[in-house]
């Protein structure tokens, strides 16, 4: 991450905290800073090689409560899995480095690393998987490594990817960080960089606090989300910075279980693919409050998408104080995502609401199936350049004509934001 971007996403988000006043979140606990934990287990010097083995034995050992710290230095690593209460401290000055072998993460069938029909033949590089409590704090940097050559191979982790899109396959690429039906999980601090795929991926996590993370990949590495919550409950993510590849934030509810009561509040996105509900919602998702966010460049804005192969009923998503800029489409709610989707998962979105949010230019998208399955959208100052476009279709609109700019196609026009009034608190 650049120096001028950390500042300015820092500045913003100090902005938003001064001038908003406190809402109800939705995640249902009472979530405060995290504090390191107060007993260090091991400190491991690193080796200057592989170290695994060294790593793994440490979290192993580690009594719950506790931490590995790792301090200034090179860890070179493959998979590590956490151990329930054990907390990887990643110190300022360390960096954790997931080695690019794929026969380190594969999983026995011999697919890490190529391309195949399913992409699910890698293991992470850090798990936790049916653990309760601990996580990852500190200062240091994680990094993936997925602009590195892929050892034994001519192509990194990222390449591989897109020829994987080319070629119509699944690229089998490691996840940098997987939360697998754990609780109580905490993450605070630390620097998550250049995932080979997902940067953070929870399936079935109950409980979990994302504090002032900083995410960061190249806006063209394929697939490298920032945290994609999947059936998942009561999850907050705060006052994090986070560019990637793809969905900045993705909240998902396929075959696996529903997802609710999440808050995202306080953060600044850069490039990316937005903060996304979808595509998968057949279990459904509710009760989430995205607030006090900053996109700034991602290709879309504020995003919920699904279709009739994956769709579910999305209900309860309030979107207050937003600002956007430079989004190709900064609202995009769509039922159509894909629109050669067969099945009768329909996508419902209702109980919608969008208050204080203000951005420049774009396409602003509200697409229901059809008008037995309407969009159920509450706009409360909702302001936009003159040059946005609304496309609405099917879907039910409950505004103030005043509150809204520019006016929502066959409504009277109330007044135009000017440009230096676009998210004026979170820019100058």
């Amino acid at each position: 991450m650049t120096k001028r971007f950390r500042n300015w996403a820092i500045l913003s988000i100090l902005t938003s905290i001064l001038v908003v006043p406190a809402a109800k979140a939705q995640d249902r606990r009472i979530v405060s800073e995290p504090v390191a934990p107060h007993t260090v287990c091991d400190r491991p010097v690193p080796s200057g090689k592989q170290d695994t083995a060294m790593l793994q034995d440490a979290i192993d050992q580690c009594p719950s409560g506790a931490a590995v710290y790792l301090g200034r230095g090179e860890f070179r690593s493959g998979p590590l899995e956490m151990k329930s209460g054990v907390t990887l401290w990643v110190g300022r000055g360390a960096r954790l480095i997931a080695i690019p072998e794929p026969a380190a993460y594969d999983k026995g069938l011999g697919q890490c690393g190529r391309i195949a029909e399913k992409g699910d033949g890698c293991r992470p590089f850090i798990s936790f998987s049916k653990t309760r409590g601990g996580g990852i704090y500190g200062e240091g940097i994680i990094d993936g490594q997925g602009g590195t050559l892929i050892a034994g191979s001519a192509e990194t982790w990222w390449q591989l990817a897109r020829r994987a899109q080319a070629e119509g396959g699944n690229q089998n690429a490691p996840r940098l960080i997987q939360i697998d039906h754990a609780q109580d999980i905490t993450f605070s601090g630390v620097t998550l960089r250049n995932a080979p795929n997902f940067h953070v991926a929870m399936n079935r996590g109950e409980r979990a606090t994302f504090w002032g993370l900083t995410i960061d990949a190249p806006a063209d590495a394929r697939n490298t989300d920032g945290i994609d919550l999947g059936a998942s409950q009561d999850v907050t993510i705060t006052r994090s910075l986070i560019r990637t590849g793809d969905d900045n934030v993705a909240i998902k509810a396929g075959d696996n279980g529903p997802s609710s009561h999440i808050s995202i509040i306080d953060n600044v996105f850069g490039w990316g693919h937005g903060m996304s509900i979808g595509s998968e919602v057949n279990s459904g998702a509710k009760d989430i409050l995205v607030r006090n966010l900053t996109l700034d460049g991602t290709t879309s804005g504020l995003r919920i998408k699904s279709d009739v192969s994956r769709g579910g009923l999305v209900e309860g998503v309030t979107y207050e104080y937003v600002c956007l800029r430079g989004n190709r489409w900064p609202v995009s709610f769509d039922t159509k995502y894909d629109p050669r989707a067969q099945g009768t998962r329909i996508p419902v979105y209702r109980q919608i609401v969008l208050r204080h949010v203000h951005g420049d230019t774009g396409v602003l998208l509200m697409r229901g199936l059809d008008e037995a399955h309407a969009l159920d959208v509450t706009l409360e100052d909702v302001r936009f350049a003159s040059s946005a476009t609304w496309q609405v279709e099917h879907t039910k609109v409950t505004a103030n004509q005043s509150d809204v700019s520019p006016p929502l196609p066959g409504r009277a026009a109330g007044p135009l934001l000017r440009g230096s009034e676009v998210c004026s608190g979170a820019f100058r």
